[in-house]
């Protein structure tokens, strides 16, 4: 049998981006529609991508545990389960979401042409539950003013970080993703002399330069998300984009991780939310909240392109209880990856410290 083939979870970046998370209504007939975009959805990418060649189209579609079971059945992805709730300082809460649609392009018309027709498609077997447009900000800076992706990997080490092998043989191609939305007080943001604030991400603002250890502060946020197992670090896959409403007053960052198993990213976000040691957190969070939080799992083109719409899901073979919340018990110490340093763009997520 030849390897699947993944989606595009290592596209490589884009000007544009359109984040859709929606919910699975009630009814098999709904589960059905669902399936047949599944397997419509390569087929669709072709013919809207024709129309720009060089707009790099690509769409990644992930599924929740639940919706997972739901459609699919067993056998079911190892590492699966609904986004983990962390309580610390501040918090990091779960949001529904059964389907995820990442669409970047480098023209915003055509993410959302493909978003809309999808969307058309799924009719009314889909509420969704969130949408935001995305854009790259001047010199891919976020709204804080930072440099976003500085340490993201690429080529094989993209590979390597975020696509699934033999250590989960029957979902080999596939990917995890975790998504959050942060929505960012520029205006307290702003008041912070940038002294303060380079303190707190952990690279000059102007040079995107990453501190030397010897000054950064243990609370800086390349400091709290570098992750380290067994001396390694660890590496994820991330497109976080700046969004906004002037009208509302509202701005942010979408954080959205692609990894092969999603813990380095939950120590990441425990780290940041409950602090290394606890009560050490990532001072970001003073001025960035996160409204959202999702977990899915992303399949591979090859198990898309296979999904027979009127097959209804086995029984998965084990049922995947809700997990209990991470907190700020000192316990959880024990659990936490060793390593301090690393990345740190302002982009929520970066794990990869510079050489």
């Amino acid at each position: 049998m030849p390897p699947a083939v993944s989606q595009p979870v290592v596209a490589k970046l884009t000007r544009a981006a359109i984040f859709l998370v929606a919910t699975i209504n009630p009814g098999q007939d709904n589960d059905v529609i669902v399936r047949q975009v599944c397997a419509d959805l390569s087929g669709l990418l072709r013919a809207v991508g024709f129309r720009d060649l060089e707009s790099r189209l690509s769409c990644v579609m992930g599924f929740g545990s639940q919706a997972w079971d739901r459609l699919f059945g067993a056998p079911r992805p190892k590492d699966l389960h609904p986004f983990r709730e962390i309580h610390g300082v501040y918090d990091a809460l779960a949001t529904p979401g059964d389907i995820l649609l990442h669409v970047r392009s480098t023209r915003m018309d055509i993410c959302f042409e493909v978003a809309s027709q999808i969307v058309s498609r799924l009719g009314g077997a889909v509420t969704v539950v969130d949408e935001v447009h995305g854009f790259k900000y001047f010199d891919d800076r976020d709204l804080l003013g930072f440099v976003d992706g500085t340490e993201n990997p690429v080529d094989q080490d993209a590979l390597d970080a975020a696509i699934i092998g033999d250590e989960d043989a029957a979902f080999a191609g596939g990917s995890y993703v975790i998504t959050q939305k942060y929505l960012h007080d520029l205006a307290r943001w702003n008041a912070k002399p940038v002294e303060e604030q380079e303190r707190i991400i952990g690279r000059a603002k102007l040079s995107d330069i990453e501190q030397d250890d010897a000054v950064k502060a243990s609370y800086a946020h390349n400091v709290l998300t570098n992750i380290e197992e067994d001396g390694r670090q660890l590496q994820i896959v991330r497109d976080n984009m700046p969004f906004g409403e002037i009208g509302k007053g509202e701005f942010g960052t979408y954080f959205i991780g692609y990894a092969r198993s999603p813990r380095p990213i939950e120590q990441m976000l425990e780290n940041m939310f409950v602090g290394l040691p606890a009560g050490n957190y990532d001072r970001l969070l003073d001025v960035s909240r996160a409204v959202t939080g999702t977990l899915f799992f992303v399949p591979s083109a090859t198990f898309l392109d296979n999904v027979s719409p009127d097959v209804a899901a086995p029984d998965a073979a084990a049922a995947v209880d809700a997990p209990t919340p991470l907190s700020t018990a000192a316990g959880k110490a024990a659990s936490r990856a060793p390593g301090l340093g690393g990345d740190g763009s302002l982009g929520i997520g970066s794990l990869k410290k510079e050489g």
